[in-house]
């Protein structure tokens, strides 16, 4: 790996979060160091560590100090993932920004193809790929044929024009992005990440801010491993039961949000207050769930009965 930058290629700022990642991050840092694409530059951003992991990173930054910095908030403090996330934006020099959490992986390639498809298609802000959910890490038996890739109802491999994506990602979660590259200055346009999000969601609210008003690029192509085990955030959020309190405080921001905006996409209000009414009204909910089983039944009973 060449240490040296060179100005003729656009440079990707990549922005490494981490907290207590001591397990993993190390395999990390060396995806991005593998990369095929040698124009970028790596910001560790430690959010208050107390393990080993602070000293790993603050060795890759050492090893290569023309090529990764490491960052921490003032005092070694514990601010949360969009305040982490922000503070490497905040550092980055980059053209364009990729991010990576410390227990996910980065194809060799995935810096190369991304650069790519955004230089030959500058009117977009991000170019997005399908993530691939990675069970067989473990080397256990029973995770071997659990992998599984990100499906969008969406076209793939083509320019979708606000607010196809976020549509997409609002009805199905499993559609939400995980790895992108974006344009750093609609970034900044945007205002980054939501620090009212120190968890769960961080991502999701970015998304739909650039989602929202600019052009994406989905691609079929897949340059993300997204690690599973049981102490990974979303993982965490589901076990503690917590899940429901972070999915109805993302949704209710995106409402705030598309109001305080004047968001002409109607569309994307319309799924979202649809998506709010089990968390503001549970009881027509449940009513209506009755209704809408009734209803399967008796089509199922006259299907039956013509027979």
């Amino acid at each position: 790996m060449s240490s040296l930058i060179d100005s003729s290629k656009p440079l990707v700022s990549v922005v490494l979060i981490f907290l207590n990642e001591q397990r993993f991050i190390q395999e990390a840092i060396d995806s991005v160091l593998a990369q095929t694409y040698p124009h970028w530059e790596l910001l560790i951003v430690d959010d208050g560590s107390t393990d080993e992991s602070t000293g790993i990173a603050q060795g890759y930054a050492q090893q290569y100090p023309d090529k990764i910095r490491y960052l921490e908030h003032p005092g070694h403090q514990n601010c949360g993932m969009s305040a982490s996330r922000n503070l490497g934006i905040q550092n980055a020099t980059g053209k364009y920004l990729a991010f990576i959490d410390a227990d996910d992986l980065y194809t060799a390639n995935k810096l190369e193809r991304q650069v790519s498809i955004l230089e030959a298609h500058p009117e977009a802000a991000l170019v997005a790929g399908r993530t691939k959910w990675w069970y067989s890490w473990s080397g256990n038996p029973e995770d071997a044929d659990r992998d599984l890739l990100q499906q969008y109802d969406s076209s793939l491999d083509t320019l979708l024009s606000p607010p196809d994506l976020l549509l997409c990602f609002l009805k199905n979660e499993w559609a939400s992005l995980c790895d992108i590259l974006v344009v750093r200055e609609r970034v900044r346009q945007v205002g980054g990440y939501e620090n009212l999000f120190r968890g769960m969601y961080e991502d999701q609210a970015f998304h739909a801010k650039l989602c929202l008003n600019f052009p994406v690029f989905l691609s079929s192509e897949t340059w993300y491993l997204y690690r599973q085990h049981p102490n990974a955030c979303t993982s965490t959020v589901h076990s503690n039961g917590k899940y429901h309190i972070a999915r109805k405080t993302f949704l209710n921001w995106l409402k705030h949000y598309l109001i305080q905006q004047q968001s002409p996409h109607s569309s994307v209000m319309t799924v979202v207050e649809e998506a709010l009414v089990p968390y503001n009204r549970p009881l027509l909910e449940r009513v209506i769930g009755r209704v809408q089983r009734i209803g399967r039944q008796m089509k199922a009973l006259v299907h039956s009965q013509n027979q």
